[in-house]
């Protein structure tokens, strides 16, 4: 399979002088088309950290990133957003939705800033809140919505379209069980269809529906494991739906 993202050497340095911190230190990493990563770690071992360079939101101090064949280092800011907007699906953590548009809106913006049709791009935010169990609420303003409703919206957004990569922060870190599990139904299906999806937990019952578990240690990669033949903990779901 191909590569769709790939981190080659790649370090991240924030501050400098007696408050630098190594974010990422030498990170080299593919995740392949069709493939769901986890990435594990402790907090402040660099999870966000990578997910951050790989959607171009941070540029790395040294090394480089590679999004479906393309070097993210070599582009302007013009070009990242258009990257980020066509290729890049991203679930944060603090959600990022805009206050005054409803959940539909907020969901379709990405498609009409690419020159979808309101109406075809409303459509396909209509039918990815269905996924997601939220279509009764596509009229609602972000403060009409409870915490795990707003992390539905927020990774309805993510997967709507056609885009190659999903980056997903904590994911259902507001959500309960049941709709977690849907979560990542959901997510598993976009690697079936042929995404990729680098997913950050500290969940482990989570990191078992990946193909790959990768471990983050003080900005390094200390371990690989498939779920399969990883740790007992990590077997408690399994690998595909």
């Amino acid at each position: 399979m191909t590569a769709l993202v790939e981190w080659d050497d790649v370090t991240k340095v924030f501050g400098s002088g007696h408050v630098q911190v190594d974010a990422l230190s030498h990170v080299s990493l593919q995740a392949l088309r069709g493939e769901l990563v986890a990435v594990m770690g402790p907090s402040g071992s660099g999870k966000s950290t990578m997910l951050s360079v790989a959607g171009g939101l941070d540029r790395p101090t040294s090394g480089r990133v590679v999004v479906d064949g393309e070097d993210l280092s070599t582009m302007g800011a013009a070009e990242l957003a258009l990257v980020r907007r066509r290729r890049v699906g991203y679930v944060f953590q603090q959600l990022n939705l805009i206050d005054g548009l409803t959940a539909e809106e907020n969901i379709s913006l990405p498609l009409e800033l690419d020159g979808m049709s309101g109406r075809r791009a409303r459509s396909a935010a209509r039918t990815t809140l269905a996924l997601v169990e939220m279509r009764d609420l596509a009229g609602r303003f972000p403060e009409e919505l409870s915490g795990g409703e707003q992390q539905r919206v927020a990774i309805a957004r993510a997967v709507v379209g056609d885009r190659a990569l999903l980056l997903a922060d904590e994911p259902t870190g507001a959500l309960d069980s049941s709709t977690g599990e849907a979560v990542l139904r959901l997510l598993r299906a976009q690697c079936d269809r042929g995404a990729c999806v680098i997913l950050v937990t500290h969940d482990a019952r989570l990191a078992g529906w990946a193909d790959r578990v990768v471990f983050l240690r003080d900005g390094r990669i200390v371990d690989q494991t498939g779920p399969r033949s990883g740790p007992e903990v990590l077997l408690r779901e399994p690998a595909r739906r």
